[in-house]
């Protein structure tokens, strides 16, 4: 009896390791890993690489998402999968013969013969169906609008062009590096594939654990400290993912359950999870999709812009760390119980953890391509997890890692490899140039004017799109306008990035906010409102790296230092003026005033009258409030007087 009991024990591994190994995603998968590691160490033409990339990640697409149409029939669904995968795979037959051909051809003087036709407008349907089984239809449309406008822009009596024909499509989407093979898919190739991978394998070590045991031990004890928790480990977290939503379910888990043990209510607490894990997108050293693209884009070293990074990311965390702990304050919740931080793992044990992060950093730091930097760092998961015997990883968790790879990055290599199709018809048509002279005439000829309306677009795009979409589709359109107004390039980009990343918690499609939502089983509207509502605290810095680039590492070490001095005090008058409390319950007037402070000072150059002004009033105002609570600037207005106020447990949306 109990040998046979240990024998179903032995088989049941046995037979989960012998499934594993029959699906064929896992080989797909391990196909596309094999071969982007090999082209680390072996460059190929990009008319070689590219092709391969992104057709083994449409076949991914197409094996882990079956299409689910509940009106359908399931052998018809099936039968379209099918149609699906052998029409990926034929395009693959198809560009392997035609591939000597089209490496030698020159542009718009050789022939586009009817089989580029015919697998072109294939591989374009193949494409966008991927698309719509990844991220919905809302960037489908965008897609579809975009070509619309390259086939019939002659017909519209502004911003229109003579249109592309259906060869010329062919060729510019297909046959060249302009379109689906161009800059976007480079970037799935060259950068983010390596850090995807880095991502999957750190947190199947216990990387991600071990960051929200840290945020526990670090800040758990504190007034709100569950709340804090969120920040600090959507913070770490970030380090290693660049998504929004990967971060939402890593973290979330953990920290939206302690939330509400300690008080918050389902809403705030999936609030708080949806903006800190925004954040992780703007957090160097991986940061988000979006800024691989960035360093492809305008050209510059990816450390160069993780660098440039990095105090806006902080100041992010800092406004929200005092957002939440002022709301704490105010409220009385979100304080964690002392068994809830006593009962979390030792962290001491699993320090050895953290050196994958740190070979990452110290691989840049010397000037090791971004690339080899995320390779060298991945392969340092495998002997560290090895040293605890605990930590110890079997043949199943690896096979498991080159699923989760193949699946992560071809779910991210499709949506991007088609971006593709919109910039090259934006800059083929010339709409780029005209949008952004159209932009700069609407905002009256002001960067005022002009940052306000680019705000507006970004916030409005990234409701429904991806980050990296709606930063792409934003780099092209709005980033030149704000060049020809006199902001340096890498500015300009990061600003229109910044505010492409808040659209994840911006309403009525908040990605991350629905995420939340679902893990904390409340309302997905209200969840996003309270995020939107949240993000506010941050929602100015970008206006400080426009008015200074010191914020961004440009210039010396001693302009940087200031500068940074200059952004974390008004963004914690913001914070305070937003939230309403400081030691005690504040008047409107004195929120005003300090909102007024931090906006002067953050909006302000560095050094200048008005940022000394706004930064010197702020900090004396709450100096003054420190030492004398009953005090306030209400009281010095006519009719006002000095009253204390007793702190009364409101939240921040009153």
């Amino acid at each position: 009896m109990d040998n046979s009991h240990d024998e179903m024990n032995v088989s049941q591994p046995m037979r989960a390791g012998w499934r594993a190994l029959m699906d064929v995603r896992l080989w797909v998968g391990l196909v596309l890993v094999v071969f982007q590691y090999y082209i680390l160490m072996h460059p190929q033409p990009p008319l070689v690489q590219r092709p391969i990339h992104l057709l083994l990640a449409l076949l991914l697409v197409f094996l882990w998402r079956p299409l689910d149409l509940p009106t359908l029939p399931k052998w018809l669904t099936r039968g379209i999968d099918f149609i699906a995968i052998a029409g990926t795979i034929g395009f693959a037959v198809y560009y392997w013969l035609s591939l000597p051909r089209i490496e030698q051809r020159i542009e718009n003087v050789d022939p586009v013969f009817f089989q580029d036709l015919f697998f072109g407008i294939l591989f374009v349907a193949l494409l966008i169906e991927g698309v719509r089984r990844t991220t919905g239809m809302i960037l489908v449309w965008v897609i579809l609008g975009f070509l619309a406008y390259g086939a019939f822009a002659y017909v519209l009596p502004v911003g229109g062009f003579r249109g592309f024909g259906l060869e010329e499509y062919v060729e510019i989407l297909l046959l060249t590096t302009s379109g689906v093979l161009g800059v976007t898919t480079e970037t799935s190739v060259t950068f983010v594939f390596y850090f995807i991978a880095f991502g999957v394998v750190y947190a199947a070590i216990g990387g991600g654990k071990l960051f929200i045991d840290l945020a526990i031990r670090m800040v758990g004890r504190a007034t709100g400290g569950s709340q804090k928790v969120a920040v600090v480990g959507s913070s770490l977290m970030g380090t290693i993912s660049g998504s929004a939503v990967a971060n939402v379910a890593a973290v979330g888990v953990f920290t939206i359950p302690l939330m509400r043990k300690s008080g918050v209510e389902g809403n705030r607490a999936a609030a708080t999870e949806a903006i800190a894990s925004t954040g992780g997108q703007l957090m160097p050293p991986v940061m988000g999709v979006a800024a691989f693209v960035m360093a492809e884009l305008i050209g510059i070293p990816y450390a160069q812009i993780a660098l440039a990074g990095v105090i806006p990311a902080v100041a992010y965390y800092v406004a929200l760390y005092m957002l939440v702990d002022l709301n704490a304050r105010k409220t009385g919740t979100g304080t964690l119980p002392a068994e809830a931080v006593d009962n979390v793992d030792p962290v001491l044990p699993r320090l050895h953890l953290l050196l994958p992060p740190i070979v990452l950093i110290g691989c840049m730091m010397m000037g090791y391509s971004a690339q080899t930097s995320a390779m060298y760092a991945t392969v340092s998961c495998f002997p560290v997890a090895f040293i605890r015997r605990q930590d110890w990883i079997n043949p199943r968790q690896v096979l498991e890692m080159i699923r989760d790879t193949g699946r992560q990055a071809a779910e991210i290599a499709v949506p991007i490899g088609a971006i593709g199709i919109i910039i090259a018809i934006a800059i083929q048509s010339n709409l780029a140039l005209k949008f952004s002279s159209g932009l700069i005439s609407v905002g009256g000829g002001t960067l005022a004017g002009s940052l306000l309306l680019i705000i507006a677009g970004c916030i409005i795009m990234g409701m429904g799109l991806p980050t990296v979409a709606a930063y792409i589709i934003g780099a092209v359109l709005y980033a030149p306008a704000l060049q020809k107004l006199g902001v340096p390039q890498l500015t300009a980009h990061f600003f229109v990035m910044y505010y492409c990343v808040l659209s994840m918690v911006t309403p009525p499609v908040a990605l991350a906010a629905y995420a939340a939502a679902g893990i904390a089983r409340t309302s997905a509207w209200t969840t996003g409102w309270i995020a939107f509502q949240m993000s506010f605290v941050a929602f100015l810095i970008p206006f400080a790296f426009v008015a200074d680039s010191a914020l961004l590492f440009q210039g010396p070490l001693a302009g940087v230092l200031i500068a940074s001095l200059g952004l974390f005090i008004p963004t914690g008058l913001w914070a305070v003026g937003l939230t309403g409390y400081f030691r005690r319950d504040l008047t409107w007037p004195d929120r005003i005033l300090l909102m007024i402070c931090g906006v002067a000072a953050i909006i302000a150059p560095t050094g200048s009258a008005l940022w000394l002004a706004g930064n010197g009033v702020g900090v004396v105002f709450l100096a003054l409030n420190w030492r004398y609570p009953a005090v306030s600037f209400g009281s010095l207005m006519p009719g006002g007087a000095p009253q204390p106020r007793v702190s009364q447990p409101t939240s921040i949306e009153g």
